[in-house]
């Protein structure tokens, strides 16, 4: 089978809070012919394992690799790397896959009223402003 999953799989594979739903989660992704894990899902993973789970960056790293590395795995690994690398320097996950995702399909800047995320982004070379510098 190939599957999109979604973001409650993945939650119960990375914490294993209910090993029933564990296990069953476990058993179908690592049997798919392909596994698609699409950026929303892991902003929003990100986000389940921060706010609820409060996993640190390193955790949080090292959940993201565990659900994008298999081989049946399919996602847009550069734009994962993006938003680790912003995590790592202390960022939001979601703002790196943001610009990533906005710089690659042609946007020219990535533009917020996030001053740190910002401030992160242009610290990386990536173009990036503050929203009331362009006002």
């Amino acid at each position: 089978m190939r599957l999109t999953a979604d973001t409650n799989l993945l939650v119960r594979i990375v914490t294993q809070d209910d090993a029933d739903q564990a296990r069953i989660a476990f058993n179908l992704l690592s049997s798919a012919e392909l596994v698609v894990v699409s950026l929303p899902c892991l902003c929003e993973l990100v986000w389940v394992l921060r706010a609820i789970y409060r996993f640190n960056p390193e955790e949080l790293e090292i959940a993201v690799r565990s659900v994008t590395d298999p081989g049946n795995v399919m996602t847009d690994r550069a734009v994962v790397d993006a938003g680790l690398r912003v995590q790592a320097a202390g960022g939001d996950f979601a703002d790196g896959v943001l610009a990533s995702v906005g710089l690659a399909m042609g946007g020219d800047a990535f533009v917020s009223f996030d001053r740190t995320a910002v401030s992160l982004l242009k610290g990386m070379d990536i173009s990036a402003y503050h929203a009331g510098e362009l006002a």
